[in-house]
């Protein structure tokens, strides 16, 4: 049986060359499905892990009570300081609280690629930001000096925005603030971002409330510790949460757009490929009718026949998926994409990873598999009297 089946599969794709136009088709139907499914996936994966990367397990984020981000969130200067004096925050080197107030703005301004304006978040801190953020390091330049109209750039916001280098100036509400300095933080959602010192940016945009209080637990079992003093405080009227919960519902809906989006055109795409498939696969069993019907009449079983059709549909699926993630992976993989509002953007790079690739590799073999199951059993069901006497 066995050399059956591989004496007609040889059989069958050495005639392949003959139908070489056909075949194409369904390489290039599904070189198509599995590109566009793979630059999808992975642009969602790779936005999730730069958002993800933002959060430890070791940091808490207190907001206002029902405040969904940062956005809709407003803390008092007196809640900020009832916060920082809570249990379970480490300390500095100074012997202060490890916790940074958070005032988020926005100025827009031209990308680097196309010159299109984009928002990017400028995010005031306390000069203690990094005893929270230990992952953050300035790379060139200096540290802003509070009071100052001065700026630090995270390195992922200086390689796609223009004019926000050490040196440039950049406008906001209340007039020109200078670049001071470049910091790195694991190209994570903060690295996407402007830096200043909290309390002048607050006195330039005229606001007396921030919109976050980011602290460093003093181990990661404190963090109970820390929820219940402020929550049950009744003073304040707060939300406690692991920086990774947060970050983690902060990356859902986009995940949720995304996801939709790409699982909307794999199906819409996989269907056109399926019946590429299926009607090359019903044309290559047509013109070999004879051919099939002769290898019956002389003892070849059916099953050959099925295997045969079935082999020839899966290489040419496999072919379409190498093609689908070669060019996927050559033109996406690497590149730094640049997504978000006038609210600000996030900027990471974009990775088509090896288990993308596996996964476009399963998707292109169903799709083959479909397409030529039906086909093979119509093969295998021929009668051969009926076939021979085919033209």
């Amino acid at each position: 049986m066995f050399k059956q089946i591989a004496s007609v599969t040889v059989m069958n794709l050495r005639s392949v060359p003959q139908r070489l136009g056909s075949s194409s088709v369904i390489v290039v139907g599904i070189a198509g499905v599995v590109g566009v499914i793979l630059s999808v996936f992975g642009l969602t994966r790779s936005l999730s892990d730069a958002v993800l990367a933002t959060g430890s397990p070791d940091r808490a984020i207190v907001l206002r009570a029902g405040a969904t981000g940062e956005f809709s969130s407003t803390l008092l200067v007196d809640a900020v300081a009832t916060i920082k004096d809570a249990p379970g925050i480490a300390r500095a080197a100074d012997g202060g609280a490890a916790a940074t107030a958070n005032f988020v703005a926005a100025v827009n301004l031209n990308r680097k690629k196309d010159g299109n304006r984009a928002g990017l978040a400028v995010r005031g801190v306390d000069p203690t930001v990094m005893a929270v953020r230990p992952e953050m390091k300035l790379v060139s330049g200096r540290l802003f000096t509070p009071g100052l109209r001065e700026l630090i750039v995270g390195r992922s916001a200086l390689e796609e925005f223009r004019n926000v280098g050490i040196g440039d100036e950049v406008v906001l509400r209340d007039g020109p603030w200078t670049v001071v300095g470049v910091f790195e933080s694991g190209r994570d959602a903060v690295e996407s971002s402007l830096m200043t010192d909290a309390a002048t940016l607050l006195s330039a945009y005229q606001r007396t409330a921030v919109n976050s209080v980011t602290v460093r637990l003093a181990s990661q079992d404190s963090f109970e510790e820390l929820k219940t003093a402020l929550t049950t405080n009744p003073t304040l009227s707060v939300s406690v949460e692991r920086e990774t919960d947060f970050y983690r519902r902060e990356s859902q809906d986009a995940n949720q757009v995304f996801g939709l989006v790409g699982i909307a055109v794999g199906i819409f795409m996989g269907l056109g490929a399926i019946f590429a498939a299926l009607n090359t696969m019903y044309s290559a069993v047509s013109v070999r009718t004879r051919e099939i019907a002769t290898l019956r009449a002389i003892g070849f079983g059916a099953g050959g026949v099925i295997v045969s059709v079935l082999v020839e549909a899966l290489l040419l699926a496999l072919l379409g998926a190498i093609v689908g993630g070669s060019v996927a992976w050559l033109m996406f993989n690497g590149n730094s994409v640049a997504l978000g509002d006038s609210t600000g953007s996030i900027v990471f790079q974009m990775q088509v990873t090896p288990a993308l690739l596996g996964l476009g590799v399963v998707l292109a073999c169903s799709v083959g598999l479909i397409g030529g199951l039906l086909p093979a059993v119509r093969a295998a069901r021929l009668p051969v009297a009926t076939a021979l006497r085919a033209v």
